[in-house]
């Protein structure tokens, strides 16, 4: 039997960046690749998972309607990657989790929770029934480890809102827990970006 990976981390984690990555390797090597997304996640134009480094991969979207066992065409040597997952229903990760009783290998990514530190639907379901858990970690702006998703409004922190707004690094920053409290009550700082281009060339 193969196995459900939940591959999560916070907002710019690079987890796009990873799931495309590894939808590369495997498509090198000669597996059968198949990349689902979630249309709630509507930034891009055209259906492709995009990172903010710029990879990309084309993948296939659907809603929370989706039978996501009719969607994927059982092959030899196939492998699933699932942008997003956090928008999938607890049927569909079930779904997925059927899957690998097919022989198909399953790799989800997505958040673990939302910007009120709250589990999504998707996620919990993985957490439940994951054979395989990764956190992919990432630095918070003041250095300790980024555990929040943290949702910004007029320069603070906010915590109210529907549960789904998408946005990128405009609407969302990752957080320690000791920063998401900060910034409710205090202006976030601009962050000072330091230029890496080489200027001896």
């Amino acid at each position: 039997m193969k196995k459900l990976h939940f591959v999560y981390g916070v907002m710019g984690s690079s987890k796009s960046a990873d799931a495309v990555m590894r939808a590369y390797h495997y498509h090198q090597i000669g597996f059968n690749v198949l990349v689902l997304k979630s249309a709630i996640d509507t930034r891009e134009n055209s259906p492709v998972i995009k990172s903010r480094s710029g990879l990309r991969y084309p993948c296939k979207m659907f809603d929370k309607e989706a039978d996501l066992l009719q969607i994927v065409s059982v092959q030899p040597n196939q492998i699933v990657i699932v942008d997003e997952s956090q928008f999938c229903t607890k049927e569909q990760i079930d779904q997925l989790k059927a899957l690998t009783l097919q022989d198909v290998e399953v790799f989800c990514y997505g958040l673990k929770t939302n910007f009120k530190t709250e589990l999504f639907e998707g996620s919990k379901r993985l957490l439940e029934i994951a054979d395989d858990l990764h956190e992919i970690e990432s630095a918070c702006r003041c250095g300790n480890k980024a555990t929040v998703n943290a949702r910004l409004l007029n320069g603070r922190v906010t915590t109210t809102g529907a549960e789904v707004q998408i946005g990128g690094d405009e609407s969302y920053e990752g957080m320690c827990f000791e920063c998401f409290e900060k910034y409710q009550h205090e202006d976030i700082p601009k962050l000072h970006i330091v230029d890496t281009e080489d200027k001896t060339k």
